[in-house]
């Protein structure tokens, strides 16, 4: 009997875990635009159809984000580990984050609803 509610159990968790993957891992809708942020303020919403290069100087740093083919990278940032170089070009899934220089890339779409609209 115990055995049975072992199987189960473990049959339970890996349907569970295999659903949270690919919810993770599916590829999502492009993103119209992205929001750029500094320190934790908002500094401005870019669209991904125009292109553009621009420095997002920090206290801690600065990155050069360009935006090229419906896509946006980070091309250059003085943290130490380029992790937000190494996300290369992307048009939507997780943000692209500079933690030592607290820079955030969101993905935003033109038909999403704000929190604060009601």
């Amino acid at each position: 009997m115990k055995t049975r509610w072992w199987i189960l159990l473990l049959s339970i968790l890996f349907v569970l875990f295999g659903l949270l993957t690919l919810f993770f891992f599916l590829p999502r809708a492009q993103a119209h635009s992205a929001e750029i942020w500094s320190e934790g303020k908002l500094l401005q919403t870019v669209s991904l159809h125009q292109e553009q290069s621009f420095v997002v100087e920090g206290s801690r740093g600065s990155n050069t984000v360009t935006v090229k083919d419906g896509k946006i990278s980070v091309t250059e940032a003085s943290c130490p580990d380029h992790y937000c170089m190494k996300r290369g070009e992307c048009d939507s899934g997780p943000d692209i984050i500079c933690l030592p220089n607290q820079l955030v890339i969101k993905f935003t779409n033109e038909n999403e609803l704000d929190a604060t609209a009601g």
